[in-house]
């Protein structure tokens, strides 16, 4: 009994404390992945807000392989009036052990984590996570996504413990 004194005057003063280590979070990605299949054109559907695509709308990206095995990563759309272009590479760590995490670098050697967790059978939508809860993606191969298909996306991204009240949906007018 004793013991649980602590606790309990823990979770009184730090009410958050015993939340953040329940809180749920999970970002595993799909079990089988075919990059071959991945690449191409995708539109961004929805996403949570960070610094390097504030403001922006009809975003895209598009992966091609590279001679070198990476992958090239143009992701692109418009801020206001103005085009942006950002390019980078991703790698492909693990095929075999990890088959839907990549590396993404859009800066010398710096690398982020780019997890596939969700993806369709058709490879026609994708929902996109990183090594942090901060950071998700709807992806998808058309501009528009029906609204049933959107609910699976968002159910999972909420059982994984993403907030998806914070997810900014991408106007995608001037690529319709």
């Amino acid at each position: 009994m004793n013991s649980l004194i602590p606790i309990a005057l823990a979770a009184t003063l730090f009410p958050g404390l015993l939340a953040a280590q329940t809180q749920h979070f999970d970002n595993s990605t799909v079990e089988e992945f075919d990059l071959s299949r991945y690449l191409g054109k995708w539109y961004e559907i929805a996403r949570f807000d960070h610094s390097f695509e504030r403001g922006m709308q009809n975003v895209t990206a598009e992966y091609s392989l590279r001679d070198d095995g990476k992958v090239s990563v143009f992701n692109s759309g418009w801020k206001g009036e103005k085009f942006k272009l950002a390019e980078g590479k991703a790698k492909y760590p693990d095929p075999k052990n990890d088959p839907g995490h990549l590396r993404v670098s859009f800066f010398l050697f710096f690398y982020s984590d780019y997890n596939v967790m969700l993806l369709d059978n058709d490879y026609s939508v994708a929902l996109v996570g990183s090594r942090s809860p901060n950071y998700l993606w709807i992806l998808s191969r058309t501009p528009v996504v029906e609204q049933e298909v959107l609910d699976v996306l968002l159910e999972e991204a909420q059982n994984r413990g993403y907030d998806v009240s914070k997810l900014i949906w991408v106007d995608q007018s001037k690529n319709k």
